[in-house]
């Protein structure tokens, strides 16, 4: 084939379903792929492995290969996703499973591995600290390595269906079927450059095809209720063409593949990834039709040789309490229930790390210049606000005390206040480092349908 359909099946571990089915069945499509990590998603991933070895993976992992598999495996399509996170094998025999009970017995599913280097991450010093991520000792809870195309692209040359990885470079998702496809070289830094492109745009699913990007009365996004996913047509050459379904809601344009391009992006004339530093300074985007955006121009040079590295480890717990207050004088009463439930806390001492107070609706996002609550006041007051107060404790006994003390507002704080929540987490902090990526060593096998029933 000249060109390959390349679509985006999910954007984030949220994100919504029925978009990607909609790609699947209408998108004419050589590949769907489901980006589904973060940061802090793999490291939540491994603390859930943690207690039970059997999970660890994607929670969505089930229902969206129940909606897919049927018209992908009719269509011919092909899958790539992350939704492995922490536990890449374990996803794969649930896939295994679910294909088997949907009568698609002759799919080939594939799990990648290698991205988990927790055994060998102790020597590696911390961005953030500066300290040796074996100073953490038993706070650290995982170690992923960005991963790049090469055991994906081993996966599908060796026939899978369904590829399965944990922490790929999300890119990397959309560049391994190009270079599986296309037969390109893993020195050919133009082509790779240009892939790493397509993937950049494409993995945030809606976010090119006018999701995050709407501001009514600004930026108009046609039926936002039925957004549709992007897909890309690539050529031999990596130059593609982004689009989406006829008939699908959002639209495709120069501007929204512009802030996509932008996204998340330190230095456009070099964009580390695993495989490439991809450059996107003389990337030309050109609307050649409706919803039709042509990309192309993107270069690339040699990768650096290291792998970016996310640990996470324990960092406390979090408490939280909000209550509301509305009408006359809401926002004194609000600022007065913070400044309670400050006073009563200091009683915890030292098992209270940090804490941060707002109210909703007049200071929480952005944080006043000056010190004290009347900083940031609007010229009106508001009609009705919510107060938050969050801490960091040393302790899950001092993180409930947070939530209690919002509560007790009830009856021992300001006049009117209603509509408590409370929540008590544990922190997993993330912190980054660096790898020589020829201490990675990465790999797939195929599970089968026996494996399926272990």
């Amino acid at each position: 084939m000249s060109v390959l359909r390349i679509g985006a099946g999910a954007g984030f571990s949220g994100d919504r379903i029925a978009p990607a089915v909609e790609l699947a069945e209408r998108g004419e499509l050589d590949f769907l792929v489901f980006e589904c990590l973060a940061e802090r998603t793999i490291a939540l991933a491994q603390l859930a492995r943690l207690k039970n070895p059997a999970a660890g993976f994607d929670p969505l992992l089930e229902r969206r290969m129940r909606a897919v598999l049927p018209v992908t495996a009719r269509n011919g399509t092909r899958i790539v996703t992350n939704m492995g996170a922490a536990n890449p094998r374990a996803a794969a025999r649930l896939v295994r499973r679910i294909a088997t009970e949907l009568g698609l017995h002759g799919l080939r599913i594939a799990a990648v591995g290698g991205d988990d280097v927790l055994a060998a991450i102790g020597p590696c010093r911390l961005d953030e600290t500066g300290a040796a991520a074996s100073a953490l000792g038993d706070r650290l809870v995982s170690a992923n390595a960005y991963i790049g195309v090469a055991p994906i692209v081993a996966a599908l040359d060796a026939g899978a269906d369904v590829v399965i990885c944990g922490r790929a470079s999300d890119p990397a998702l959309f560049l391994a079927p190009l270079v599986h496809h296309f037969r390109w070289r893993m020195d050919d830094w133009t082509r790779l450059g240009r892939g790493t492109l397509v993937g950049h745009l494409l993995e945030c699913s809606a976010q090119v095809t006018g999701g995050y990007f709407a501001d009514p009365g600004r930026k108009h996004v046609p039926d936002l209720a039925r957004i549709g996913f992007p897909l890309a047509e690539v050529d031999g050459d990596g130059n593609a063409t982004i689009t989406k379904v006829a008939g699908s809601g959002g639209r495709v344009s120069r501007a929204s593949c512009i802030e996509q391009l932008l996204y998340e992006i330190h230095d456009p004339a070099r964009y580390l990834q695993p495989d490439v530093a991809a450059d996107f300074s003389r990337v030309r985007i050109e609307e050649t039709g409706p919803d039709r955006v042509a990309v192309s121009g993107a270069d690339g040079r040699a990768a650096t040789g290291m792998l970016k590295i996310s640990v996470g480890y324990r960092d406390g717990w979090k408490g939280e309490g909000q209550i509301s207050y509305a009408g006359a004088n809401c926002l004194a009463r609000a600022e007065l229930a913070a400044s309670l439930v400050g006073e009563r806390l200091a009683d915890c001492g030292a098992e209270i790390l940090e804490t941060r107070r707002e109210v909703i609706g007049h200071d929480s996002i952005p944080r006043p210049a000056a010190a004290g609550p009347s900083a940031a006041r609007p010229a009106a007051a508001p009609h009705e606000v919510r107060m938050r107060f969050a801490a960091r404790c040393r302790t899950e006994a001092a993180a409930e005390t947070v939530g209690e003390e919002v509560e007790g507002l009830y009856l021992c704080g300001p006049a009117g206040g209603g509509g408590v929540t409370r929540s008590v987490t544990e922190i997993i902090a993330i912190a980054s480092t660096l790898m020589p990526a020829g201490d990675v060593e990465t790999g797939f096998e195929m599970v089968e349908a026996d494996d399926a029933a272990a």
